[in-house]
């Protein structure tokens, strides 16, 4: 039996390890075709929403007067995760081609709107700049990466975009980036002839002001020639271009716009304002080494910004906290509840009958210890019952993330298994609330399961909503449209509320949990209790543990969250959601103990809190995190802290669960090895 139990530990200690190395090597399944291009083949470049850490509220590309397509952008067909997360993915007027260089090619003549003046409200491109709004583009599936160039350094960033702008030092005017280098790496096709695959996309965006005279007349469309190379049309004469807008220049003479170019003796940026040319290069790579498959793993580490020693490191000390704890219960429980159980189940001599000693300890409660709960045995059941739902949602989530099921060229994908598994996991919520109240007697069954379908849930989405009423308000694509949110509807009242219900229809069939000692009829009297068995040091510490056992991930999770980082170390986040989990069950465990040795027999709630008091810690932590985002608008400490209090919640009733389950256990598990007369 010992061979086979250590089989089965290595057994899953090799595969979380594989999880963990995949987990950081970014790896996940296929799933998105691979599309190839022969050389001269038209390039998609779409536009996605605009993002801002210091707003937090994404807007649409097009509602700043930027180039438009001739006929109008075009949405692109979305999934349900997609339109959560305020992706509006649009087509772009930039035309690219396989192989083809393109040098200063020019887009359209926009009107950002008045200069800035003291006193005047500044247009909307200058509001974009000063609240650092990035671009987010994207080619054949492939978010665009962002080069900046100063004087020393070339720095290449693979999140958040690329800026709209920027503020200059000295006279804190904004200027637009209104010229971009596209730069895109493709690799060979094997085994095909002229097919080629886009394996990176780099946009550097420039500030170069042009001193043109619009063109008055166009008199050449946008055409395909003999020589299958767009023929675009020239919007604007260009007065004082820079060497890769030069006309005099051919095709062979010139290079591509550098950061020489734009700095050189008598240049300047262009301010966000007045009528701006638009303009781009295309410079296409082969690269040999770079294959398809391989893309996104540059994205997925962050270019190794990173380091996988950081996750390592986090790992490490949450190990740490859980040996102490470990022997903490080995030194503690197991030595005092053998030494508890020998005394008790032994048989007293005559000599302790004369002296009538008076027995101390846990067994004393013996016939309380499973009463139900003084408070709201119905709540109890229902946090547990939601608990439970998310604890399953996130588990099933975690593992099939860093199985590389949820990849990032899926977009929106992890939202839509998060809420896809929490829909289902409607059957585990409904029948862990049913065992519950049923052994705590409860008699209104069917208000139990009707609040737990309803609460969280409707919780979620009456705060969802008012988020919603304000993203909506200020035009962020936050703001799911009204057809998504009947999507939502139907998901929860046709689909979650009916397995919630069938999930407590097969809980009340079973029987109530069997406890291994009887209840009296009249409760015991519970003695005063020390200052460190209170409510209020218990929450304290119980929580502490388990919130340092995680919070380094913790920090990369709520960078991924509100600032656009990739986050997709799953293997590492299983671990650490595991060391949660044990954390939260044993430190749980202790405090029952004590508090039974206490001679106090309410530990359903203080266990429920005890765990999940890890989610007050979390919280607080999020008012620190805040202030990395330099955000000082209302709508976004409402977000913010909307959301972060939504997901908090969660994690408390989460945690709450693993706390109660734990106990409850436990205290059945030394109850029933006690001989009581």
């Amino acid at each position: 039996m010992t061979a086979i139990r250590c089989n089965s530990l290595a057994a899953a200690a090799l595969w979380i390890s594989f999880v963990a190395h995949n987990g950081v090597c970014g790896f996940y399944l296929p799933g998105v075709n691979p599309q190839s291009f022969a050389s001269g083949d038209v390039v998609k470049l779409k536009v996605n929403k605009m993002t801002s850490s210091k707003t937090l509220l994404p807007i649409d590309y097009y509602r700043l007067p930027f180039c438009a397509p001739p006929d109008g952008p075009k949405m692109d067909n979305e999934n349900l995760g997609e339109f959560l997360a305020g992706d509006r993915i649009e087509s772009s007027p930039y035309l690219l081609q396989m192989k083809t260089e393109m040098y200063c090619q020019q887009l359209c003549i926009s009107n950002l709107g008045r200069g800035e003046q003291r006193g005047m409200t500044p247009n909307k491109v200058v509001k974009a700049i000063r609240k650092e709004y990035h671009n987010n583009w994207i080619v054949d599936n492939l978010s665009a990466a962002s080069k900046v160039e100063d004087d020393s350094t070339i720095t290449t960033r693979y999140w958040q975009g690329f800026p709209v702008g920027f503020i200059a030092e000295d006279s804190q005017l904004a200027y637009v980036h209104n010229h971009v280098n596209i730069e895109i790496m493709f690799h060979p096709v094997e085994n095909e002839v002229d097919k080629y695959r886009v394996v990176r996309f780099t946009v550097e965006p420039f500030s170069v002001k042009h001193d043109f005279v619009p063109v008055d007349e166009v008199t050449e469309d946008i055409t395909v020639g003999d020589d299958n190379i767009l023929s675009l049309a020239t919007v604007a004469t260009i007065k004082n271009p820079i060497a890769s807008c030069n006309p005099d220049f051919t095709a062979d003479q010139k290079t591509h716009t550098n950061y020489e170019m734009v700095t050189d003796i008598g240049r300047e940026p262009q301010p966000a304002s007045g009528q701006v040319l638009f303009t781009y290069d295309v410079h296409w790579e082969q690269n040999d080494d770079l294959h398809w498959a391989s893309r996104w793993d540059i994205y997925l580490s962050m270019d190794d910004a990173i380091p996988a020693k950081v996750h390592w490191l986090s790992i490490a000390n949450s190990l740490v906290i859980v040996s102490v704890l470990s022997a903490m219960i080995v030194a503690i429980l197991l030595r005092n509840l053998r030494q508890d159980l020998a005394r008790y189940n032994r048989l007293a001599t005559d000599e302790e009958k004369a002296d009538d000693l008076e027995e101390k300890g846990w067994k004393l409660v013996h016939a309380d210890v499973f009463r139900p709960p003084s408070f709201s045995p119905l709540l109890l059941s229902v946090c547990c019952g939601t608990g439970a739902q998310l604890l399953c949602m996130t588990f099933w989530t975690i593992i099939f993330s860093a199985l590389g099921f949820l990849s990032p060229a899926r977009r929106g994908a992890l939202l839509m298994a998060e809420l896809i598994f929490y829909v289902l996991m409607g059957v585990v919520s409904g029948y862990v609330t049913a065992r519950f109240y049923k052994t705590f007697k409860g008699k209104s069954w069917q208000n139990a399961t009707l609040c737990t379908s309803l609460g969280f849930p409707g919780l979620c989405f009456l705060a969802f909503f008012s988020m919603d009423l304000m993203a909506w308000s200020y035009g962020s694509t936050d703001a799911v449209p009204f057809t998504t949110m009947l999507v939502l509807l139907v998901l929860w009242f046709g689909i979650s509320t009916p397995l919630v219900f069938l999930g407590a229809y097969f809980g009340y069939k079973q029987d109530a949990f069997e406890f291994p000692v009887k209840t009296s009829n009249i409760p015991r009297q519970i003695p005063d209790q020390p200052w460190f068995m209170g409510v209020p040091f218990t929450l304290m510490i119980g929580g502490i543990l388990p919130f340092g056992a995680c919070f380094v991930e913790l920090y990369f999770i709520l960078a991924s969250v509100w600032m656009d980082y990739y986050y997709y170390v799953f293997g590492f986040l299983l671990l650490v959601f595991v060391i949660l989990i044990l954390t939260c069950a044993e430190i749980t465990l202790l405090f029952n103990y004590f508090q039974l040795c206490n001679e106090d027999y309410h530990w359903w709630w203080r266990s429920f809190g005890t765990a999940g008091s890890t989610a007050i810690y979390v919280f607080l932590y999020s008012f620190i995190y805040f202030q990395q985002l330099e955000a000082n608008s209302f709508s976004t400490y409402v977000l913010y802290f909307g959301y972060m209090g939504l997901a908090s919640l969660g994690l408390f009733l989460m945690t709450g669960f693993i706390g109660v389950a734990s106990s409850l256990w436990f205290n059945k598990t030394i109850f029933g090895s006690l001989k009581v007369d």
